[in-house]
């Protein structure tokens, strides 16, 4: 493919071409608001906050990291958006803490993430592919039950649960990503959730699953304010548990960063890391003061940057401009909130899926023929599911502990950390390339 890094882009094609790289992230940013939020039983008046506020906020993280300059941004044509990683630690801390707690925690691991920047080209050698494949597997086989509980109508205890609607349109939802990503060429297979989730709630809507008067109700009008849910509260399980999750998300942008790279034909050093990170980490402080979510490098945007072979920042300038925009719109983002909860648990379906095969993806760079791997993948595997499907096991630890021990996601990170550390298994250890990323294909 010709290089077009140095052609210029005129403005038209450039806003196009951000509207591109707003609706490929769209659907796997907006998910997490959703989810946390049905979790914590906001209103929906909450929840319309909370989805238009996250929407702007991806765009102001999206600016850290492009406008580069002495201190942070590290100039590639990269999209931020909410780290999938981190919902089912928020929900644990929110339900069991408070929502200032959840807020906290994540203040806490951004400013971590900015203090470490400039040591993590060390630190990061903790997370090999053993590590870091290990611990994405456990994230989404985690999650999977939670799209199961969804797509059956979301309430597990209700008498409707699993009727005969929720699951049509759930599967259908299932099948129209399946069908538009077998079939579809290009674009159009980047939103192939997009369109599931679109299709589903129209189909939905003839059935009146949905309402629509979150939408009529939202304001058309309004601005972040800091600290929307109430002043933050700092405890240290729960930003011990936000810090671990922050350290995987530096793994899989530090792969974006080296992608980028190499498409625009620039060498990344590592003071360009470090503005990187640094941003990064700045955009997750953000996100916990304005009671959003934190935020990470989205991989399925490079695809777009080869799709296209538009290797200049200007397309995604206008993308975060349009994502601010629209954050500032509140019934643009009551217009997510109106989704059926079988719809949602249809996408979660196959995204906490994919999720699982590109940690099974990035365990393909590890030597299994040596059986320290083989113990420290199956050991952190089998704690971080165990604990996952019967947490109440620590149930007569101390609170704080309960907490830490008893999410999945933080038991295999330390497990497979640990034992890497103590059991030492050399072996040749490849870089991840983009394709391994965490949200490829969100």
């Amino acid at each position: 493919m010709q290089n077009k890094s140095a052609v210029s882009v005129s403005h038209p094609k450039a806003a196009a071409l951000g509207l591109q790289h707003l609706l490929a992230m769209y659907s796997g940013s907006v998910l997490v608001p959703l989810l946390i939020g049905g979790a914590l039983h906001f209103s929906a008046s909450q929840m319309t906050y909370l989805v238009s506020i996250d929407i702007f906020m991806c765009g102001l993280a999206t600016l850290l990291q492009i406008w580069t300059n002495r201190f942070v941004g590290i100039g590639l044509p990269v999209v931020l958006g909410c780290a999938v990683q981190a919902v089912e630690p928020l929900k644990m801390i929110g339900e069991r803490f408070t929502i200032g707690t959840m807020y906290g925690a994540i203040i806490a691991a951004g400013a971590f993430v900015f203090l470490v920047a400039g040591a993590f080209s060390k630190i990061k050698r903790l997370f090999p592919p053993l590590v870091t494949g290990t611990l994405i597997t456990v994230i989404g086989l985690t999650l999977i039950p939670v799209a199961f509980t969804n797509l059956g109508g979301g309430d597990a205890s209700a008498k409707n649960f699993g009727s005969p609607d929720a699951l049509a349109v759930g599967f259908l939802t299932v099948l129209v990503i399946l069908a538009v990503n077998v079939w579809g060429v290009g674009f159009i297979r980047q939103v192939a959730v997009l369109i599931g989730l679109l299709v589903g709630t129209i189909v939905a809507a003839f059935m009146g699953m949905v309402s629509l008067q979150p939408v009529i109700e939202a304001s058309w009008l309004h601005f972040p304010q800091p600290f929307y849910f109430g002043a933050p509260h700092f405890e240290w399980s729960s930003i011990l548990t936000m810090i671990l999750v922050s350290l995987v998300s530096m793994v899989e942008s530090t792969g974006v960063f080296f992608a980028l790279g190499d498409i625009t034909n620039r060498k990344i050093e590592s003071s360009d890391l470090k503005k990187g990170y640094r941003a990064e980490g700045l955009a997750v402080m953000l996100g916990g003061i304005f009671n959003t979510f934190p935020y990470t490098t989205f991989s399925q945007n490079v695809g777009l940057v080869q799709l296209s072979g538009i290797k200049t920042r200007r397309p995604i300038f206008y993308s975060a401009g349009f994502l601010i925009l629209l954050g500032l719109l509140p019934k643009v983002g009551a217009v997510a909130t109106i989704i059926p909860t079988p719809v949602l648990g249809g996408a979660m379906l196959v995204m906490f899926g994919m999720v699982a095969i590109q940690g099974i993806r990035m365990l393909r760079h590890v030597d299994f023929h040596n059986d320290k791997n083989v113990l420290i993948a199956a050991l952190s595997i089998g704690l971080g599911l165990g604990v996952s499907v019967e947490p109440t096991i620590f149930q007569q630890l101390p609170k704080t502990l309960q907490l830490l021990l008893g999410n999945g996601i933080v038991m295999a990170s330390l497990s497979a950390v640990l034992l890497n550390l103590i059991l030492k298994p050399r072996q040749p250890e490849t870089e991840l390339d983009e394709d391994d990323g965490l949200n490829e294909g969100d």
